[in-house]
């Protein structure tokens, strides 16, 4: 008697149904779930999206030459522009990038580098710890240490604050990105001869500095639309100043003055501040981002 071996046709018929539905299940749950997380990204990017088409809708038509050539002018006057402010902004951020980018870039070389003991720790503690400070918390610093003792507002005490700031941020971004560098590196680097700062300096660093870049330019991003910082240490000037041991407007500090006031013509140029300072802050997050890919 023969006992054949092969599965009977309905046997085969009815696997084959029970894998085809379970294939189908499977890719509709698939695109299910494909289509959720698009819809939460789309909610993700949707407050970004209303913030930029309302400061727009409310700015965007107050922008001319004026805003960008003129001083502001004396209440009840119409025109006048932020060109005080907006120099002012450039000014105590490049003043605060001088300072805070070294400063974080260096602590990030040691935390990772040289950093390995309780000495590291407590450095990289207290880094974590200043980068949830409250900015205002710092402006109080600043304003306490450098305010107070020379009895006036000024550019410097703005900067420090906004230096203060980036430190953290640039610190961290260094130290993740130089940890990133193979140990093999380093050991090539000090098998030929070289002492260890420069296998650090020159190969290590030189190796990550598209992406510390990319960390520096967040910092910069960050800290050029602080206001609590600035209202305690440049406070703001009507005019323009390029004096740095005086008070100097900034951008943000005459958009918080020109929305809180009565008049609807700072209302309007407080709008177009918002715009502008939007804009940059987005220009400046969107060229990070192609320099990361161009990287890639």
């Amino acid at each position: 008697m023969e006992v054949s071996l092969q599965p009977a046709a309905h046997t085969t018929g009815r696997l084959r149904d029970r894998l085809s539905f379970r294939d189908f299940g499977r890719k509709w749950k698939n695109r299910g779930m494909r289509l959720l997380l698009l819809v939460m990204a789309i909610a993700a990017i949707a407050p970004l999206l209303s913030v930029f088409i309302y400061v727009f809708q409310q700015g965007g038509s107050s922008l001319n030459w004026s805003f960008f050539s003129e001083v502001p002018v004396p209440v009840g006057e119409t025109g006048g522009g932020m060109l005080n402010a907006w120099v002012g902004t450039v000014t105590i951020v490049l003043m605060a990038s001088v300072v805070g980018i070294p400063w974080g870039i260096a602590a990030g070389i040691y935390l990772s580098e040289y950093g390995k003991g309780k000495l590291g720790n407590v450095l990289r503690f207290a880094t974590d710890i200043l980068t949830s400070v409250p900015s205002i918390i710092i402006g109080l610093f600043a304003y306490a240490i450098i305010v107070v003792p020379l009895k006036r507002f000024s550019a410097h005490a703005g900067a420090a604050a906004l230096a203060v700031i980036m430190v953290p941020f640039v610190t961290r971004t260094t130290e993740e990105l130089l940890k990133l560098v193979p140990n093999h590196v380093r050991e090539a680097g000090l098998a030929l001869g070289l002492p260890r700062w420069k296998v650090v300096l020159w190969i290590v660093l030189r190796g990550s500095a598209g992406g510390i870049m990319t960390g520096v330019m967040l910092a910069v991003a960050r800290v050029a639309g602080e206001t609590a910082p600035l209202l305690f240490t440049a406070f703001g000037n009507r005019f323009l100043s390029l004096s740095l041991d005086q008070p100097m407007a900034t951008l943000p500090v005459q958009i918080y003055t020109y929305a809180i006031s009565p008049y609807e013509e700072w209302h309007r140029q407080a709008w177009a501040g918002a715009f502008v300072l939007v804009i940059f802050v987005f220009t400046l997050n969107l060229f990070t981002r192609l320099i990361m890919a161009r990287r890639r």
